[in-house]
């Protein structure tokens, strides 16, 4: 039920809009219809300012609308990627082949692979951290990749 009371919002507003500009051109028309200025003021209050207000109101309903539209769009979009990056992760996690299972190789050290170095990025290639444990690669003193036991000079 709430739901579609929400979706009413839009249509009450526009309803409401309208409502209000009627009463602002009966307001006028009854002010045009006298000389006298001090039996327009009347008129003027009950027809102007009222329909002004008639017209806000409806005119803030139809934003409300807009916006809980818009968001139920976003919100429907951030769980699409949400699912979409969970399902990568749980790809990634299952053939174990992760971004934090590789290291950049340089020619003497190895290092992460946001490390901005620019030694790293010379001869910058992608290696597995498999790789990197049997080799004499040192590990970046600035980036800290794992070191698998050995000994660093910090």
């Amino acid at each position: 039920m709430q739901n579609n009371l929400g979706r009413l919002g839009g249509q009450l507003g526009v309803l409401l809009t309208l409502l209000g500009l009627l009463i602002i051109f009966f307001g006028w028309n009854g002010a045009a219809s006298t000389d006298y200025v001090p039996a327009q003021f009347p008129y003027l209050i009950s027809g102007g300012v009222v329909g002004i207000a008639v017209v806000v109101v409806g005119a803030a309903m139809i934003l409300v609308q807009n916006f809980r539209t818009d968001m139920a769009r976003l919100e429907a979009a951030v769980e699409r990627v949400a699912l979409a990056v969970e399902r990568q992760h749980a790809d990634a996690g299952a053939a174990g082949a992760g971004i934090d299972s590789y290291v950049v190789a340089g020619s003497e050290s190895y290092h992460r692979v946001e490390c901005a170095l620019p030694e790293a990025r010379a001869e910058a290639h992608l290696v597995p951290l498999t790789d990197v444990a049997g080799s004499t690669l040192q590990a970046c003193r600035v980036c800290q990749p794992p070191t698998f036991g050995r000994l660093t000079n910090a």
